[in-house]
């Protein structure tokens, strides 16, 4: 029999079982089931959802053996789906642009394509126009291993510990790890493992493209049940935290601020706007490390109000920026 994983899909089963049902066959498990090369719990899988479900009157007639309808049914019901969902639904398809060009790509466009042509007959306008009307476009995205992602999933989704090679960023070399994985993120167009370093004895956070030799070892655990990614980025402004809480106030000019007041940035954000424009923005963050670099991406538009730290770190990469372009000018 072929496995369950290379059979047809269920819709196709199901109007498989339609078609005999309307024709007056008494289909039965075992027969459709040999006929589908699927399993029989398979099939009545299949009849409970069309009868509990999607509401059609079928019944066993054991006189016949065999599945039947009760009364006509003139065609198979459709999932009502609206055009707002399928809108969301090709939105999300774009934002998922980011990955073209990378190993994701194929996958992802695969499977939102077998949605999209499930859906066709259903909608009253046409996936063209939409083409024409939405667009992502996104800078930066992170490339990575499409087999070393579907490992690093495994892990997570299994909950096995895994064993792999990493280079930190200030690191030249590689340097072996095992972890118990708990959870992956794309952030800022970047994937990320957040994992329990088991000699650090701590969680960290490692970037995809940093690990190599990625393997799936026989150990088991268990997540721990108070582990939540929502808390675990809480106290960060991209994916790193430092653990200490810092209470951080930036000026925008007016040109800025505008800029900044559009977008949320931290769920701890506080924006407050003056009369000439300009705004205050204070945050709440466990590092600083990320903050800076994002506030040296306004240039002059901002300014540094607090903590001390964050003003004298910002000032002197602001200083050495100055030292490298005059010193190219000699």
């Amino acid at each position: 029999m072929r496995e369950e994983g290379f059979s047809r899909p269920p819709l196709e089963r199901m109007m498989r079982i339609h078609g005999q049902l309307k024709a007056d066959d008494f289909p039965n498990c075992r027969k459709i089931a040999d006929e589908l090369e699927v399993s029989s719990k398979t099939i009545q899988r299949d009849i409970d959802f069309m009868r509990d479900r999607l509401g059609l009157p079928i019944e066993y007639d054991p006189l016949r053996f065999g599945f039947r309808y009760t009364q006509e049914v003139e065609s198979f019901p459709s999932i009502e789906v609206s055009e707002g969902e399928v809108a969301a639904l090709f939105v999300a398809q774009k934002a998922l642009a980011q990955y073209k060009g990378t190993p994701f790509e194929r996958p992802l466009r695969s499977a939102f394509r077998k949605i999209a042509d499930s859906l066709k007959e259903r909608v009253s306008f046409s996936w063209s126009d939409m083409e024409e009307a939405i667009s992502f476009h996104s800078a930066g995205a992170s490339v990575a291993d499409l087999a070393l992602f579907e490992t690093v999933s495994q892990g997570v989704l299994q909950s096995v510990e895994l064993e792999f090679e990493y280079r930190k960023l200030n690191s030249k070399g590689y340097e072996p790890r095992r972890v118990r994985p708990f959870h992956i993120a794309c952030l800022e167009n970047q994937w990320y493992l957040f994992a329990e370093d088991l000699e650090r004895k701590d969680l960290r956070t490692f970037a995809l493209p940093r690990m190599r030799d990625v393997r799936l070892t026989t150990t088991q655990f268990r997540r721990p049940a108070n582990f939540s990614i929502s808390k675990v980025l809480s106290g960060s402004f991209g994916v790193f935290e430092g653990g200490k809480k810092h209470h951080i106030r930036l000026q925008f000019d007016a040109f800025a601020a505008r800029l900044v007041s559009e977008r949320t940035w931290h769920e701890s954000q506080r924006f407050r706007e003056a009369k000439d424009g300009s705004a205050t923005l204070e945050l709440e963050l466990g590092g600083l490390e990320e903050i800076q670099r994002w506030i040296l991406s306004w240039g002059s538009h901002v300014r540094v109000l607090a903590p001390e730290k964050l003003i004298d770190a910002v000032r002197q990469e602001g200083q050495a920026i100055g030292r490298l372009y005059r010193d190219g000018l000699k």
